[in-house]
Parts: C-alpha cells; sequence; structure tokens
C-alpha cells in the first residue's frame, strides 16, 4: 500500500491515476513513486508502471545520500534529466553498471507543504531525443506538485511500503479494420512463422499454433510462463536480458538460440506499453552446422544479438545485474558504518532477508558491527563469540570458508541444538568473509519463516559474501585511520576556552565530509590577563597528516608571542613558517581584545574577515586590510585594525569553509550570515552557531573543514 493503514482507499486510487496520467501524457515508456522515510532517510519504491518489479528490485530502497537521480532529485531540490545511457554511465556509473540499456530517465522532487514527499521517476523508450524541451521539463515538474498536492491531502501521512504496487499505464489506442480477436487469430494461425505474445512481466499471453510447434511444447503449458521459466533451452541470462532490452528500452530486439538438438530459431521481439510480440522463425544454418547469429537492425549496444547457449551454471539476468548492482555500491562505501547500511538497505530487501548481523574479527573473536532485525539482548550474547565457537555455525563457516545455508529451525538444530533458540528466526545464511585464504569475519543473513535456497540463490550469495568481505576490510582500515586522524585533531585543538568576566566564547571544528577528517583549521582563545584575551583562528593548506602537524606549530608560535601587537604576533609566526621551510601556507586572522578600553585591535594574514552585528546597528563585515598569507614573504608586514567593542557586541570568526562552496559567492554568503547573526541576537552561541552551520550547509555535508569561533560581550557584574 502507498499510504499508512489509516488512509482512504480512493486516496491511492487517484495516487495511481495522477502516475498513470503522468506517464500518458509525457510520452513516457514508465513512471514510479519514491516515497521518503524522513526516520531512515531512505526512499522506497511505493508505486510502479511500465515496467516489472523484478527489473527495479534492486532500486525498492534507494538511501537519500546516494548517488543515483531520485536522490539527488530529493537531496538537491532539482529536476535531474539523463539523456542517454551515455550521459548515466557518466554521472551515475552505479546505476549503469545494473541497467545496461538506452533508455532516458527524469527524476522530480515532490514538493508537499513544509517537506519533500519524495520523487517521481520517469523513463523514455531509446528513442526519445537527448535533451528534454522545456515543455517537457515543466510538465515533469507540473506532475511532481500535482502528485505532492494529493499526498499533502491524504488524511494521515503515507508510509512506505514493503512491497511497490504495480498499475498499468493504460490501454494502447489502435484502429483495426477487421472482426477482432478471432479475425486477428486466423490471421497468424495462416503464417508459416510463429507468433507469441506476452506481457511487460514476461509472460506468454497468447501464442499461434506454428509457434508452439516450433518451440516443442503444447500452448497449455506455455500460456501464463515466461519462456525462460518454461523452455530448459531458453533458460539463460542473455535471454531473459533480450527480454529486460525491449521492455526498457522499447528497442526491437533480435536473437537466434538453438533448440535441441540441432535446430536454430530466429526471435524478433517488438515491444510498446501494452507488451511485447515475439516472431518465430527457423534460422540459416552455416556450413560448419553451428546455428547463425541474428542481428538487431538497431545499433549496437549490450546483449542486443547473439546465440543463446545453455549453460547449467548461468545465472538468470536479473540476479546477474542484481549483483553487479550491489558490487559496484559496495566499491562506493568507505566506513564500516557504511558497509552495514548497504547491506541493511540493499542487500537484504534483495534477498528477501528480515535479518542481518555482520561481525568482524577482532582479536581471536567475533566482534559484531552491525545488525538489523534483532533486538540489544540478542546481539549482546552474540557479541564477542570466539572464532572456533560451536554455539552457532559462524565458527565451522570461518574455518573452512565454506557458507552454511539452513532451511529451518529442525535442519540448524541437528547440528547446533542451542542455536535456533538464541534469535527466533526461522532460515539462515551463514557466509564466511575471507580474504586471500584470511578470516576477515562472517556475514548471516536470517529469515522469519523457513526458506529454501536455490543453487542460484546460493551462488549470488556465496559471490556476495566476498564483496562485502573487502569492503569491510577497507572499511575497517578507514575507520581505524580516521579515528587516529580524528585524535590526533582534536589533541591539537583547545580542550575548552577560558573563561574572562565580559566576554562570552562558543567554538566548533566540523571536518569534511569525505576523506581522513583531518585538515589544518584551527581556532583558540589565549588569556593573557584578567581583562585582556587574544582570538584567533587560521586555516593551514591541505588536508593531512602534514597540515594537521604544522597547524600544532603554527598554534604554538602564536601561544609564545600572544600579548604582543597582533601585526608583530603574526610577523613573528611568519618568520617561524620561513625557519620550518614548509611548503605549505596558512591563513590567520588574530585578534587582541581589551575589556576595559572596549576595543579590539585585528591583523589577518589573508583570512576572511569576521561577521559582525553590534546592538542598534546593521550587521555587517568587518572591514580588514589584510596582509598576505603566512610563509609567503618572512620580511612582510602586516596592517592592523582597530575595533570598538561595546557590551553586546558579537562577532563570528570562521575559516573559508563556511562561505566557499560550488555555486555560491563567498561575499554574498557571508553577508547573509552576517544578517542571520543580528537575527539571533537574544539566542546562546551555541544556538546562534547551529543556525550559521545550518544556513551555509543545509546538507550536512562539508567539501572543506570548517572551524568557527563565537565572541560576546557583555555589560560588567553590577
Amino acid at each position: 500500500m502507498v499510504a499508512g493503514s489509516g488512509d482512504k482507499p480512493d486516496r491511492a486510487g487517484l495516487l495511481d491515476e495522477v502516475l498513470a496520467g503522468t506517464v500518458r501524457r509525457t510520452g513516457a515508456s514508465a513512471g514510479a513513486l519514491y516515497l521518503l522515510d524522513e526516520a531512515s532517510q531512505v526512499l522506497g519504491l511505493a508505486v510502479l508502471s511500465g515496467v516489472p518489479v523484478e527489473v527495479v528490485w534492486p532500486w525498492r530502497r534507494v538511501p537519500l545520500s546516494a548517488p543515483v537521480p531520485v536522490s539527488d532529485a530529493v537531496r538537491e531540490n532539482r529536476l535531474v534529466w539523463v539523456g542517454s545511457q551515455a550521459d548515466l554511465a557518466r554521472a551515475y556509473p552505479r546505476a549503469a553498471a545494473s541497467l545496461p540499456y538506452r533508455f532516458a530517465v527524469a527524476a522530480a522532487p515532490l514538493p508537499g507543504r513544509g517537506r519533500c514527499w519524495g520523487a517521481l521517476l520517469l523513463l523514455w523508450p531509446a528513442s526519445h531525443p537527448a535533451d528534454a524541451t522545456p515543455r517537457e521539463q515543466s510538465h515533469i515538474r507540473s506532475a511532481a506538485r500535482h502528485i505532492a498536492r494529493v499526498l499533502d491531502e491524504s488524511p494521515v501521512v503515507p508510509a512506505v511500503p514493503e512491497q511497490p504496487r504495480l498499475i498499468p499505464v493504460g490501454a494502447v489506442s489502435r484502429t483495426h479494420g477487421g472482426l477482432l480477436p478471432q479475425a486477428a487469430a486466423d490471421y497468424l494461425e495462416r503464417l508459416p512463422e510463429g507468433a507469441i505474445g506476452m506481457d511487460l512481466e514476461g509472460r506468454i499471453t497468447f501464442l499461434s499454433t506454428a509457434a508452439a510447434s516450433l518451440l516443442g511444447l503444447d500452448a497449455g503449458r506455455l500460456l501464463g510462463t515466461r519462456p525462460w521459466q518454461s523452455l530448459p533451452w531458453l533458460d539463460n541470462g542473455i535471454v531473459e536480458d533480450h527480454y529486460r532490452t525491449a521492455v526498457i528500452s522499447r528497442d526491437p530486439v533480435a536473437f537466434t538460440a538453438l533448440r535441441p538438438p540441432d535446430t536454430p530459431l530466429r526471435f524478433q521481439l517488438y515491444p510498446d506499453a501494452s507488451g511485447i510480440s515475439v516472431r518465430i522463425t527457423g534460422a540459416p544454418t552455416p556450413d560448419d552446422g553451428r546455428p547463425a547469429t541474428a542481428r538487431t537492425p538497431q545499433p549496437a549496444r549490450p546483449f542486443s544479438s547473439g546465440t543463446a547457449q545453455v549453460s547449467s551454471g548461468t545465472a538468470q539476468a536479473g540476479r546477474l545485474y542484481q549483483l553487479v548492482h550491489l558490487a559496484a555500491a559496495l566499491t562506493e562505501t568507505v566506513a564500516v558504518r557504511d558497509v552495514v547500511e548497504l547491506v541493511a538497505d540493499q542487500i537484504l530487501p534483495a534477498f528477501g532477508a528480515d535479518g542481518l548481523v555482520l561481525s568482524a574479527a577482532d582479536a581471536g573473536r567475533l566482534k559484531i558491527t552491525g545488525s538489523h532485525g534483532y533486538d540489544r539482548e540478542t546481539i549482546d550474547r552474540l557479541d564477542g563469540l570466539p572464532l572456533d565457537t560451536d554455539l552457532t555455525p559462524a565458527g565451522q563457516v570461518l574455518a573452512d570458508g565454506t557458507p552454511s545455508f539452513f532451511a529451518s529451525p529442525d535442519e540448524m538444530a541437528r547440528r547446533y541444538p542451542r542455536a535456533p533458540q538464541m534469535s527466533g528466526k526461522e532460515a539462515w545464511a551463514f557466509l564466511p568473509l575471507v580474504i586471500s585464504g584470511r578470516p576477515v569475519g562472517c556475514c548471516i543473513l536470517s529469515y522469519d519463516r523457513p526458506r529454501d535456497f536455490s543453487a542460484d540463490e546460493r551462488a549470488v550469495l556465496t559471490s556476495l559474501a566476498g564483496l562485502i568481505a573487502q569492503a569491510l576490510d577497507r572499511a575497517r582500515l578507514y575507520d581505524a585511520t580516521r579515528d587516529l586522524a580524528h585524535g590526533l585533531q582534536q589533541a591539537l585543538l583547545p580542550r575548552s576556552l577560558p573563561a574572562l568576566p565580559g566576554l562570552e566564547t562558543a567554538a566548533r571544528y566540523l571536518p569534511a565530509s569525505h576523506g581522513l577528517e583531518i585538515g589544518g583549521d584551527f581556532y583558540d582563545v589565549i588569556r593573557i590577563d584578567a581583562t585582556t584575551a587574544a582570538a584567533v583562528i587560521g586555516d593551514v593548506q591541505g588536508h593531512n597528516v602534514s597540515a594537521a602537524a604544522l597547524m600544532g606549530q603554527v598554534r604554538t608560535a602564536i601561544h609564545a608571542t600572544a600579548g604582543a601587537p597582533p601585526d608583530q604576533v603574526l610577523t613573528r609566526t611568519n618568520r617561524v613558517l620561513a625557519d620550518l621551510e614548509t611548503d605549505l601556507l596558512v591563513s590567520c586572522l588574530y585578534a587582541h581584545i581589551d575589556l576595559v578600553r572596549h576595543e579590539m585591535v585585528l591583523a589577518s594574514a589573508g583570512h576572511p574577515p569576521p561577521l559582525l552585528h553590534r546592538a542598534g546597528r546593521l550587521p555587517g563585515v568587518v572591514a580588514l586590510d589584510p596582509g598576505p598569507l603566512l610563509g609567503v614573504d618572512p620580511g612582510v608586514a602586516y596592517p592592523v585594525t582597530v575595533l570598538p567593542l561595546r557590551p553586546g557586541t558579537t562577532l563570528a570568526f570562521y575559516t573559508d569553509g563556511l562561505v566557499e562552496s560550488p555555486g555560491t559567492d563567498p561575499d554574498r554568503m557571508a553577508g547573509d550570515l552576517a544578517r542571520l547573526l543580528a537575527g539571533y541576537s537574544g539566542q546562546s552561541l551555541d544556538h546562534v552557531m547551529d543556525a550559521l552551520l545550518h544556513h551555509a550547509r543545509p546538507t550536512a555535508h562539508y567539501t572543506d573543514d570548517i572551524a568557527m569561533l563565537l565572541l560576546r560581550t557583555t555589560p560588567p557584574p553590577a
């Protein structure tokens, strides 16, 4: 269901009607509605039209952070258009790897009242031009707003469903000159070639007598089945991929398959919005006795033509592309948390699993790094088991490197009597995570009901375990490096800021969202005496250990000279950098604060000026005469600026990561933040800082480190 359990039935029907109407009006071949689960920040597929659910199954749940069109549309609040497979490969390589077909796609956010409901996704056939016209884009945005209004008016908040609802686009209007359906059936029966009708799900809805004869099976055993399921000699991943190509790209597709023992048949698929028509004819046999390879009349593309030979080890195309999709997703994980979230969000739904335990080998024990579908008590019992445990199959699985599958509690209890009672699950897949013979952990998928694991599913899960092992091992190394870098960063920044009567202070450091989360941004407040202090903020070039180490040296140099005039502090620190012979440059802003004289003297070495708000005055950016960066010229002098500092004055010192981001004007952003500073004049400094950061980086994704230092003068105590 699209809506929650209390929703009115006609509301869901209206939503279906709007989606189907949007697909028809825009000329799209398929459409989908994704709903945003704000708690988990995941987009769930709610309604689908025009393509089978199996085709989009890997995309049933999409994390909002995933690099795919629907996520970008919601996260960036914009219409995303991808006009070709080449464009998809450039912009979204993971999606292109698992959907290697020719089509165009658009994704638009659903802007509701005070929230975004999710996204509208539309697909067009390969024949669509690579660029969307302004009129098309307007239609797409208008449709998205219409769908959002329907959701706004829902009496309950629509919930992300467990299974998407599949709806028809609508009947294809055709004009016929004869009597139907008998006239059409008689016409097809007179032809020497075979004729098959298939729906978009791949099921046979009609076949002529000649088709049944050519396929070697009577009509009763073929109707309602998928050809690659009812005919063993078509049970081939390439054959199913031809069907997927026809459904998604809406291109005619042709291929040749060998019907045992030696009869080559040519299949030609002609798709439209209502289904697929298939022509079957005998294929010529070359002199060498092998069947000829038929070619599709379309431009070359993956699997567009070929000879489908039977191989018992060939995986179905759906599983193959599902594995490609998940493999591509795993390569993009960085931290252990990312691996756990990916397995829970995408791998569990892909295999119908209800529970997950992901553990890593650590000091001879299996330490659980993530779980899903288990209560805390169960996880505590399973956490820290020895690698050779016989309580569960995990020990044996790691010892011999062979996965174990248990279809029921009885099957599990025969070998591990205590294991079924530990979790209450009904079926399990224990997958060893091994790299070059070295166990790195174990992945357990569990099910709430008994389940038989097919040979195909076991093969895919075994392959997937190797990919998870590599991702987990890489992520653990990253986490260890990040923790070390984070510890170094925190050690180099002040643990707390000194308290002075008449001066409030607050500071924050936010690392970049990617990388080692270590950089050269720093801040400090140095108490000189009871009424004077120094405030400093700076940024060392680079995001590595060298930058952090130099940052510590710069802070030490500033501490050693604090209390001297600000220009002299920067001059002496500049000479220290020259003696260190470093290639890195440093920006720095140093301010001497005199709370008795109510003034601040500032000197800048190429650093952004602070934001200023004084009671009864317009907010703005302090006008500074900056000198060059530290490390450029050891003999340069730094000008100073004197600023009155009356009680009630608020200043915001910051590094350039706050105001510089792609597509923004730093000067305009600084002006906006200054006005925001004035609007929060009565709030605590921590609250003010939250507001400034949220305005500058609403998505909480930082392309650069950000350091902030807020100062506010207060009236002296009575």
